[in-house]
């Protein structure tokens, strides 16, 4: 017990938990953009995968992490167009939407990877590209500070800045008044001009171009190879977080660190002589945990407006 809770309050196991929180933090602002457009976005994970999988065969191909983390977003911000047709264009429920997409990229990812490196499990015969870490000259010198934040991977930065920018975007842009408007009362927003559509297919495919970003991440900053499956429910974990952080920025950002955290958490307990499948389950765990206290508080505050 000693020995962990020296790790977990270790420099080291702080910038291990920025890591990790990397990918979640990404999708859970993709699902406050859609939320508060009013049109939940169910295929995180599956545009996550995409993402994931087209940034490592592009790069591989062309020999550039950046363009390989460009064509991700890319694809994954067409998924959510697409999801943005089969709901509003086609009048499909979007959840069941969600759901076909994100089976189809579960199993479309394994037979492109089958396609491009003759394996069903994982990329490695590929020479993927991966996105570099970066340094803040004078906070990577700074002791314990240095050791958390001083060296992290370019996209981790990113995800931070995101937090702000789309802060700004959804509260001080014009196009943010609309979206969120759009999204609290669509028929008073059209009542105004607004085009309910445009701005709700707009934010499904901001939401999209996010979450690839944290796919992204996944197989080119967080290891450097694609594997089936390899966003293991972070798209879900994501949902959650959003419903955490009250569909705020901000918020989500809060939530997204408690799940990095015990995402981090079983990464270390796995050096461990722990059962590996109690290991794996500590995430979902507490994911399970949190969503209940959040339903118990949503119960209480109804009863007291009763």
């Amino acid at each position: 017990m000693k020995v962990l809770l020296e790790a977990v309050f270790s420099p080291t196991f702080a910038a291990s938990i920025l890591r990790v929180t990397t990918p979640i933090l990404f999708a859970t602002l993709g699902a406050v953009v859609a939320d508060l457009a009013g049109v939940v976005n169910i295929a995180l994970e599956g545009m996550m995968l995409v993402s994931a999988f087209t940034g490592v065969a592009v790069s591989a191909f062309t020999g550039s992490a950046w363009i390989g983390l460009i064509c991700g977003v890319a694809v994954a911000s067409a998924l959510g167009l697409l999801l943005g047709y089969f709901h509003l264009k086609l009048r499909t429920n979007i959840i069941l939407a969600g759901i076909a997409l994100n089976l189809l990229a579960t199993e479309g990812t394994v037979f492109l990877l089958y396609i491009v490196a003759h394996d069903k499990g994982v990329s490695s015969s590929l020479a993927s590209k991966v996105i570099p870490d970066w340094q803040i000259p004078i906070i990577k010198d700074i002791p314990v500070l240095g050791a958390m934040v001083g060296k992290q991977n370019a996209l981790t930065y990113l995800s931070l800045l995101a937090v702000g920018v789309v802060y700004l975007f959804l509260y001080k842009t014009p196009l943010g008044l609309r979206l969120r408007a759009v999204g609290e009362n669509p028929d008073a927003a059209d009542s105004v001009g607004i085009s309910v559509h445009k701005v709700q297919f707009i934010a499904l495919a901001i939401s999209g171009a996010l979450a690839g970003m944290g796919g992204a991440h996944l197989s080119m900053g967080y290891v450097s190879w694609f594997s089936r499956n390899m966003t293991s429910g972070r798209g879900f974990i994501a949902l959650a977080a959003e419903a955490l952080g009250r569909r705020h920025p901000v918020g989500g950002f809060i939530a997204s660190l408690f799940f990095g955290l015990a995402d981090a958490l079983s990464n270390y307990m796995q050096s461990l002589r722990v059962p590996g499948e109690f290991v794996q389950m500590i995430p979902y765990l507490l994911t399970l945990f949190a969503l209940a206290v959040y339903s118990g508080r949503q119960m209480k505050t109804r009863r007291s407006f009763k």
